[in-house]
């Protein structure tokens, strides 16, 4: 039996709180450009995970995994601008930025770990 993937489990669980965040603030707020950038970015990392498990070579997963690294910190942006701009609360924007924090030590961890072999 295959053991869980976190990173891959944690990726596809917040692309589903970000559409969440998505329906939310397009239907709610009416706003749609910055929560567009962050479904955007917000649900290609974990497209990327997906990718670097399926890669080619150890250059190919961990060029993927460097993409997902880069569109978490954009998610981070985004966010933070959302919350910055009152279209988030700061309770609902700590919490997505607590999920941004886990997932950037994780990736972080993973591209240590390919560098270092």
């Amino acid at each position: 039996m295959k053991s869980e993937n976190i990173i891959q489990t944690k990726s596809y669980g917040f692309a589903l709180r970000i559409i969440k965040v998505y329906k939310y603030l397009s239907q709610e707020k009416k706003e749609f450009i910055l929560s567009k950038q962050l479904l955007r970015s917000g649900t290609s990392i974990g497209a990327n995970i997906e990718e670097s498990i399926g890669g080619q070579s150890k250059a190919d997963f961990f060029a993927k995994l460097t993409i997902a690294y880069k569109e978490t910190r954009e998610s981070k942006y985004w966010i933070r601008l959302l919350r910055d701009s009152e279209y988030l609360t700061v309770d609902q924007a700590e919490d997505l930025l607590k999920d941004v924090e886990e997932l950037l030590k994780i990736i972080g961890s993973i591209q240590k770990t390919v560098r270092n072999s």
